[in-house]
């Protein structure tokens, strides 16, 4: 009898995702002490402790069952009318695993095989690969160098079988901030061409320069949102968002939950409850600090889109450089871990870099890829 191998059993949807450019960036830091971590994603904040105490409290109280497959009425309760006061109207909403799980869902609930889905590149690198394991096609969309929502060329992507547009607002990995013209011109082109328009938002509350416009009073029938407690409020691991939308949208989504997520987490949800009364402004005015000190020290070596929100930039290599993934092998040689372009990227031209770190290591960190950009390294 064969012996079993990948290339008989993998599905083809899974086989299709590929990881190797930012595996390889983990494999070449793999041997790195203590190295200058400017690639992680996640805040380097805690939990508000009310936050943990109510997930204690709820574990202690043993609402630590399933609960209602759209989230516990309070949390969801909060939820809407914390975006009707926000956007002028209400909206249903399903408390999802993650922004993640959203995505996952609503791509699960709008594509047939062969459905197209419209995004801007660089992009968030679940959105290409979430589209191909449902069977869909992703259409990518050059912004650069700016990293905005360009509506001509948007549309220029749009055929017949285009059923999605999705948009980040601040973007990971670049930190840009759409304003409310070009929030506006997305909601036009998914009125005209009959499409469901996703808004990723959440970094909607890391915004140094201006809020995130609200999406949904520009095209409420076909706006999908989508925000989560994750970054925040330093919950990555919690697994906690919302999708908010159209009725039959997001009862199609809480269908599909029933039988993939299930729900989100239980005690989780109490601790989003409690979330929603965190102050969180002073690690929002630190965080303003970092993007300012990040670019400062890169602005003499590097071109890049000024960052309004998030906690990345997303900088082009020197020329000198035959392409991102060199830049970033050079830097993890000198014991500075970013990752390359091409893991959210058709192009491999820029890197990015997170500073949810400390401002010495930014600090560090920053000097030490100026002065590789510079040769004197």
């Amino acid at each position: 009898m064969a012996e079993p191998t990948a290339s008989h059993f993998l599905a083809e949807r899974s086989r299709s995702v590929d990881a190797s450019g930012i595996r390889k960036v983990f494999d070449l830091a793999a041997t790195l002490k203590d190295p200058i971590n400017l690639s992680i994603g996640q805040p380097d904040y805690d939990v508000p402790e009310a936050v943990r105490q109510a997930a204690v409290d709820a574990l202690q109280n043993r609402k630590n069952g399933y609960t209602v497959t759209q989230g516990i009425p309070e949390l969801r309760e909060r939820i809407v009318a914390e975006l009707e006061a926000e956007c002028g109207l209400k909206a249903p909403v399903l408390v999802t695993s993650g922004v993640s799980g959203g995505i996952l869902l609503s791509l699960m609930a709008l594509l047939n095989p062969g459905d197209e889905v419209v995004l801007g590149d660089p992009y968030f690198v679940i959105y290409k690969h979430a589209v191909k394991l449902v069977g869909g096609v992703p259409k990518l969309v050059d912004t650069y160098p700016d990293f905005r929502c360009h509506a001509d060329r948007f549309e220029a992507a749009i055929t017949p079988r285009t059923k999605m547009l999705v948009v980040a607002t601040p973007s990971n990995p670049t930190g840009v901030v759409l304003n409310r013209d070009e929030l506006a011109q997305a909601a036009e082109l998914a009125t005209r061409h009959n499409l469901i328009l996703v808004v990723d938002e959440i970094y909607n509350q890391l915004t140094y320069d201006e809020p995130c416009p609200p999406p949904l009073p520009f095209a409420p029938e076909r706006t999908l949102l989508l925000r989560g407690f994750s970054k925040s409020y330093g919950m990555t691991g919690l697994r906690l968002g919302y999708a908010a939308g159209p009725k039959w949208l997001i009862e199609e989504m809480t269908k599909l939950q029933q039988y993939t997520f299930v729900c989100a987490p239980s005690i989780v949800q109490y601790a989003g409850l409690a979330a929603m009364d965190a102050d969180i402004t002073g690690h929002v005015a630190d965080y303003r600090k970092k993007r300012d000190l990040v670019a400062g020290k890169l602005s003499g070596a590097f071109a890049f889109a000024h960052p309004g929100g998030g906690f990345y930039v997303f900088p082009k290599v020197p020329a000198k450089f035959p392409n991102a993934m060199a830049f970033v092998e050079a830097a993890i040689a000198k014991n500075v871990l970013i990752i390359p372009g091409s893991g959210f990227s058709n192009r491999d031209t820029h890197f990015r870099l997170s500073y949810a770190t400390s401002n010495d290591k930014l600090e560090r960190g920053c000097e030490i890829l100026s002065k590789i950009a510079d040769a004197q390294l």
